[in-house]
């Protein structure tokens, strides 16, 4: 079945940088896009990045742009979060999402805490 796993999210300092990893299995991993979201209490979970299947097209939400970087690596079937620059709104729970031909699947999520 499928699986994603989050990892990477911690307590980091305004300015400061963190990778996420979401490890995924259960489906070819190599034919689907993927997606970051993430969300805060009492907000609807909010969609931050997105990667196609082959990696040639990413797609970021105005808020991060030119600090957060989706990629992947289809031989680890792993995808990734870079941020830089990280500002406390960015504190949240983020999550890895993908759309499969069996239904829409979400990891556990892990905590990003931006606060000096």
């Amino acid at each position: 079945q499928v699986s994603l796993v989050e990892s990477g999210g911690g307590l980091v300092q305004p300015g400061g940088s963190l990778r996420l990893s979401c490890a995924a299995s259960g489906f070819t991993f190599s034919s689907y896009a993927m997606k970051w979201y993430r969300q805060t209490p009492g907000k609807e979970r909010e969609l931050v990045a997105t990667i196609s299947a082959t990696g040639g097209s990413t797609n970021h939400a105005r808020s991060v742009k030119g600090r957060f970087t989706i990629s992947r690596d289809n031989a680890k079937n792993t995808v990734y979060l870079q941020m830089t620059s990280l500002k406390p709104d960015d504190t949240a729970v983020y999550y890895c999402n993908v759309v499969h031909f069996s239904g829409t699947y979400w990891g556990q999520g892990t905590q990003v805490t931006v606060s000096s």
